[in-house]
């Protein structure tokens, strides 16, 4: 922020340094923002891929190549004790499915054939009843959105602000973004939102603290200090890929562990200086005039009177109170022996289990506990229909989020019929691979690979599961160790996420921005996010290149080259 506090007679040489970088990130966003609305743009990508999928069909468009699918389970009919039919027994299926490797023709599907035509008419209601991101959204944002009403997230605001040194608040924010990856629903729909209410109440601009807690969600998704669900599937696939060149050589789930907990420290420390030195200045100050006027009051940090403190205070305590009971309703749960949220077959809590399933419910659940807590409290939200008022406020605003998220699903349901984007990694694939270069490089290549791939895939075990096939055995045979390989598939599968138009949260963001500015769009948000795509990846890049050549294991037991 000191760069906005320059003496006028510095300020030429600065906007002359950054008027060019400025200049281009506002054309973006002018750009951007003139684009037609997103439900137009989505309805003219849909009316594109049926028109390329009838294209590529008639060209006859294919490729041949090997990959990871999910092996057949057999299925075994249960039965309740105490019935005429007695249970048969049978080996559990396996949390994590096995893989297998199969050589595949992919050709893509036309939308315009007979069999095309019926998928669109016949599927329009199952593919949004597929889109599970609808169900999240509305579930998360039962609890926050009571949490909100009451003014439970504003409080906390405040005394987190109090509590942490201001000039942590960014790196938290993006640290913590990263770190409910393991939940990242979660990340996307609480922390965002929280991001720019910490910054209004420090009087920073709120966009850019939108920015900051994206990316940390988004940019950095598949690095964490915790081990998730997807380190579990993707161990899998590799698993199954290695064997290919060397049976019986296997991979576990801690493979990546330093080398995953090093890249989120480091990403969240480049992510903060980019906020810090390069977005708050262009965004300048922010003036709350700037926000929709149903909103500009509850856009702006109040001061409250010492009553109000003294209620809020007693709200904060009964909250307290309230999550404490029910954490320890959720703990009962989970941790007694056979309790209903471990893996009724192997007694998992974190792996695979229904307490890993339900963390996004559990979380929206503790929201809720902590904002009828804090309601009741501060005496703002008292009766159960000012609570069910809240709610259906919350979903209200929603209703032009959930059409659009109509429109996505649709058009991810024909991309993936018609097997373009499987089509396009495939071929990118076998262009790097043949290339006749040196491992390092190659390495360094297929990172750019799946930077690219994630433009139009961004879903991490999708492209995983192409990728794996090819890319394993080649490393495995130039000497270089499958856990190398996953490292670099995890430099390159993040920093597109934030600008990707395939990010089904985008809209969300959008709808977040325009709480603080009413003139935010699509073109808002990746003028925002470029800068955090091109510094995250070229410089984790070069700690990744660093790492390699240092030869610092990438977690226990995990070499950086085979033995």
């Amino acid at each position: 922020m000191s760069a906005v506090a320059t003496p006028p007679a510095d300020e030429p040489a600065t906007k002359e340094k950054n008027g060019g970088t400025q200049r281009f990130l506002d054309a973006i966003e002018r750009l951007g923002n003139k684009v037609p609305h997103p439900a137009l743009i989505f309805l003219g990508l849909i009316v594109g891929v049926i028109i390329l999928s009838h294209i590529l069909y008639l060209t006859g468009a294919s490729v041949t190549t090997d990959v990871a699918e999910p092996s057949t389970v057999p299925v075994y009919p249960d039965y309740e004790q105490g019935t005429s039919i007695p249970s048969l027994p049978h080996t559990p299926v396996p949390p994590v499915p096995d893989y297998e490797i199969q050589q595949e023709t992919i050709s893509v599907n036309s939308l315009l054939t007979a069999d095309g035509i019926r998928f669109i008419f016949t599927t329009a209601v199952q593919n949004f009843n597929d889109f599970g991101v609808v169900a999240v959204i509305l579930v998360a944002m039962i609890g926050v959105g009571v949490a909100e009403e009451s003014g439970l997230i504003a409080a906390l605001i405040r005394k987190m602000v109090k509590v942490a040194p201001a000039g942590l608040i960014t790196f938290i924010i993006i640290l913590l973004g990263g770190i409910s990856s393991v939940a990242s629903d979660a990340g996307y729909l609480v922390l965002i939102p929280l991001g720019a209410a910490a910054f209004v109440s420090l009087g920073r601009h709120p966009l850019a603290g939108i920015a900051a807690a994206y990316a940390g969600v988004s940019a950095a998704f598949f690095v964490n200090i915790l081990i998730t669900p997807a380190d579990g599937i993707i161990t899998e696939v590799t698993n199954e890929t290695i064997g290919l060149v060397a049976p019986g050589v296997t991979l576990n789930v801690t493979q990546n562990y330093f080398f995953s907990s090093a890249s989120l420290f480091f990403c969240a420390l480049v992510m903060t200086w980019i906020t810090e030195k390069l977005l708050e200045p262009r965004l300048g100050k922010w003036d709350p005039k700037e926000a929709p006027e149903d909103h500009e009051e509850a856009a702006t940090d109040q001061v409250l009177t010492d009553e109000e403190l003294a209620l809020e205070s007693r709200g904060l305590r009964l909250s307290g109170y309230w999550v404490l009971v029910a954490v320890a309703v959720v703990a009962l749960l989970t941790f007694l022996p056979n309790a209903p949220l471990r893996n009724p077959e192997t007694g998992e809590i974190f792996g695979s289990s229904p307490f890993m399933s339900s963390l996004l419910f559990i979380i929206s659940m503790l929201f809720l506990a902590a904002g009828l807590g804090y309601g009741r409290g501060a005496k703002t939200l008292m009766g159960s229909t000012n609570v069910i008022n809240a709610i259906v406020k919350t979903f209200n605003g929603l209703g032009g989020l959930i059409f659009l998220m109509l429109l996505i699903a649709q058009f991810i349901a024909y991309f993936n019929y018609s097997n373009i984007s499987k089509l396009a990694a495939t071929g990118l694939a076998d262009l790097l691979e043949s290339a006749n270069i040196g491992a390092l490089a190659l390495l360094v290549g297929f990172i750019l690979l799946v930077a690219v791939i994630d433009l139009i895939m961004p879903g991490v075990i999708p492209k995983w599961a192409i990728l794996a096939p090819i890319f394993i055995p080649l490393f495995y045979r130039l000497g270089i160790a499958p856990q190398t390989v996953i490292a670099a598939y995890r430099v390159g599968d993040g920093p597109m996420n934030v600008i990707t138009p395939l990010m089904v949260y985008l809209p969300f963001i959008v709808l977040v921005c325009q709480r603080y500015n009413r003139k935010s769009g699509l073109g808002t948000v990746v003028s925002m996010m470029i800068p955090y795509t091109a510094i995250v990846l070229v410089t984790w890049i070069i700690f990744f290149v660093v790492w390699y050549l240092v030869g610092i294991p990438w977690g226990p037991g995990a070499p950086v080259h085979l033995n």
